[in-house]
């Protein structure tokens, strides 16, 4: 009896699949529709949300019919796999918290202050003057690691170089942007 009913719903899954046939899939809805909201309802889940479960779950039904494989599972445990996905989809929903608008980290910053954004500008001003300062495969290193965020070993592959020249170049050209910072600080402050 069991195998009769099984491929009777197999045969109104192909009908909606194949023909999209309204009439198949009344019955189908029929059937399982108060099936997995006494489902739902046995878990936990209110009887409003257990319905719209039901709802959402045949409106899947309806669109996926097509994907529906008799060869993988019966028409049922397929249903009710779909119902299941939906409560599992619904109750994460609800678990996520929704943003405040009001938090402040969806605040905008305020805008820096004209001294904040002048002192910015004169540093960075000075560092691309000590950048000039420094002969071009030092430059480079600085520049590959600092403004393109390569690693030594990037570098060092990039330039056809062994890591230990990079190191030395990248170590002897901040010697060099610390001096010439250092003394360009001690001449603005005399």
């Amino acid at each position: 009896m069991e195998g009769d009913a099984g491929e009777l719903w197999e045969a109104r899954l192909s009908a909606v699949a194949i023909q999209r046939d309204r009439t198949a899939f009344a019955e189908l809805f029929s059937h399982f529709a108060p099936r997995i909201k006494a489902v739902m309802i046995r878990g936990g889940m209110a009887a409003d949300m257990a319905e719209e479960i039901a709802q959402e779950a045949f409106v899947a039904v309806w669109r996926r019919a097509s994907t529906f494989d008799p060869e993988r599972a019966s028409a049922s445990t397929w249903i009710f796999a779909i119902a299941r996905n939906k409560r599992i989809d619904r109750l994460r929903r609800e678990a996520r918290p929704q943003p405040d608008p009001e938090d402040p980290a969806f605040a905008p910053d305020e805008p820096d202050a004209a001294d904040t954004m002048m002192t910015a500008r004169e540093r960075a001003d000075r560092v691309r003057k000590a950048m000039a300062t420094l002969p071009p495969d030092q430059r480079d290193v600085v520049m590959r690691s600092y403004f393109s965020e390569h690693s030594h070993s990037q570098i060092a592959e990039d330039l056809n170089a062994p890591l230990g020249t990079v190191k030395s170049r990248m170590r002897l050209a901040m010697e060099r942007l610390r001096a010439a910072l250092e003394s360009e600080h001690e001449e603005g402050s005399l």
